[in-house]
């Protein structure tokens, strides 16, 4: 019987196991995969306060799964396929073990939302990319195109300005979604166009992304894009949204557009379970407000555990 039962490894979820630990809670942290979530594959945290070495992500989370295992949290490779919330002791069903638990912690994050077109998972990482910190030096000097409207996409294409030859937005619409000071700098920025009402239709190449195949959604124009003469490739950004990894705690906990509902201490509608992390109804999704959601639910948690007693 665990004191607190944390679902995922990234810094939201390891957040909460060093303040549930340190809290002398018996806590474990469960993740399915490799701990750190997205920052895992940031090439540099340069904005977390007091961080002056600017460390990798993944560098970043194995420093802290270290202070979290040194307060004795338990962390276990396992995916979470059921949970049952309803009672006092909270059951989450993994597919290699149960554990029973006196209050949850969700912190599951989410993933980039895909185009889902044909080639889109055959090209990803061979051409293909998600997060233009990560993956922007591999495209160094070539054509890149970012997919996308909203600030995100905005944002990564300005960025990736830095890298590229050019940088073409291709937006579905005949306008961004973003705030009027971000559309004014997007304009001004040098070596980026904007491509409206356009969609991917597919991808093709052999071993590597060759060809982008897309269309005008008013005219029915279509267009192939491939590597100018002399490049072996082009990059191509997608930034169409994030899915919460909340599908498990669906009609388990109340949720809003599948992000799940807390309110400040992040209590979800369910006594005993807390969220903490990008899974979560939340303006801003960065490490540093991830950090502060877990240790205020840990924290949350502790109090709730003290009242059973």
């Amino acid at each position: 019987m665990y004191d607190c039962i944390i679902i995922g490894a990234g810094p939201a979820g390891i957040s909460a196991g060093i303040y549930a630990a340190r809290a002398s809670m018996k806590t474990i942290i469960i993740e399915k995969g490799t701990p750190g979530g997205l920052i895992a594959k940031t090439d540099e945290i340069a904005n977390y306060p007091g961080v002056e070495d600017v460390p990798t992500g993944s560098e970043l989370i194995e420093r802290m799964i270290k202070q979290a295992k040194s307060f004795g949290a338990e962390f276990i490779t396992d995916t979470v396929i059921n949970v049952d919330l309803s009672g006092t002791t909270k059951v989450v069903y993994g597919e290699n073990d149960t554990y029973e638990g006196k209050s949850v912690i969700i912190a599951t994050g989410s993933n980039p939302r895909l185009l889902n077109v044909p080639g889109e998972k055959e090209f990803t990482g061979k051409g293909i990319a998600y997060c233009a910190t990560c993956d922007a030096p591999f495209f160094q000097d070539l054509d890149i195109y970012v997919v996308g409207s909203g600030e995100a996409a905005v944002e990564e294409a300005m960025y990736l300005t830095k890298f590229g030859r050019s940088v073409t937005l291709l937006v579905r619409k005949d306008k961004l979604s973003v705030a009027k000071s971000i559309e004014e700098k997007a304009l001004k920025c040098e070596k980026l166009s904007i491509m409206w009402n356009v969609e991917v239709e597919s991808f093709e190449g052999s071993g590597i992304l060759g060809a982008m195949n897309i269309v005008n959604n008013k005219t029915g124009e279509k267009t192939k894009i491939v590597p100018k003469e002399g490049d072996m490739m082009f990059g191509v950004f997608i930034f169409v949204g994030y899915i919460p990894e909340s599908t498990v705690f669906d009609r388990k906990v109340t949720t809003d557009r599948n992000y799940i509902v807390s309110d400040e201490t992040m209590k979800t509608s369910v006594e005993g379970v807390f969220v903490a992390g990008d899974v979560r109804v939340k303006e801003l999704r960065q490490v540093v407000t991830a950090v502060n959601d877990g240790a205020i639910a840990a924290i949350n948690a502790r109090k709730y555990v003290e009242s059973l007693k």
